[in-house]
């Protein structure tokens, strides 16, 4: 029998987080709510997620919180859930690296469909280390494999949201070619996402701060247009 995968919801409102629950549980989800960041925080590893629905505003510690020290010790692909809609909150949730935004109210059932397209995406090595074949490029002194999801640099691993990971990896996967942004949303979120094209530019940002530019190669901004990954020379 099938392991099931675990969502853990955290949120304020009993309603929602039972709500949520409800639809998740139809779906084969184990889940386990929790209505405070402190109490999700306490919990976050005895749980053992496979995912974190998160609501931004809690009592106490708040969502970015939760969101930033859970990040500083995990991948685990977190979904945000907020009402507040403004540009900035969404950036600042992805900049802490949430995986996904969702403004309230939302459909239950795409929130389903985006738990399930990101747990889709996300693969932790110990799930994977057994498939036949290799995902992976290198570069002078770089090293991404989407088969483990891990990143190599100067020859020290860099930790990365799934994401992150797979943005770099699609860009390095085709050297010198440019994408759009709604190419790269199209390609790396893997369903209609409803939001900006600024998610694109989060991620791009964040991997340059862990990489910067290389003698060799980079991640160039093709302005009025997108990004590529240019080799040099």
């Amino acid at each position: 029998m099938a392991v099931k995968q675990k969502i853990m919801i955290v949120d304020d409102d009993s309603n929602i987080a039972e709500l949520i629950s409800l639809y998740l549980t139809k779906e084969c989800f184990d889940t386990q709510i929790f209505g405070d960041g402190e109490s999700a925080l306490a919990g976050f590893d005895t749980f053992a997620p496979n995912l974190v629905l998160l609501d931004l505003m809690l009592p106490g510690i708040d969502g970015y919180q939760v969101c930033r020290e859970i990040r500083a010790k995990s991948t685990t692909p977190i979904i945000m859930l907020s009402a507040k809609g403004e540009v900035f909150d969404k950036v600042l949730g992805l900049e802490l690296g949430a995986d996904d935004y969702m403004e309230k109210p939302f459909d239950t059932k795409e929130l389903v469909a985006r738990v399930k397209a990101v747990l889709r995406r996300y693969k932790p090595a110990t799930e994977i280390a057994e498939e036949p074949g290799i995902k992976c490029v290198e570069y002078p002194d770089l090293s991404i494999n989407q088969t483990n999801y891990s990143v190599i640099y100067m020859g020290k691993s860099v930790d990365m949201p799934p994401k992150e990971l797979e943005l770099l990896f699609f860009l390095a996967s085709s050297p010198n070619h440019v994408f759009t942004r709604e190419q790269l949303l199209d390609q790396i979120w893997g369903y209609e996402y409803i939001g900006d094209t600024r998610t694109v530019d989060v991620h791009i940002k964040r991997l340059r701060e862990k990489l910067g530019d290389h003698e060799h190669w980079r991640i160039a901004t093709i302005w009025g247009i997108g990004y590529k990954f240019e080799t040099i020379g």
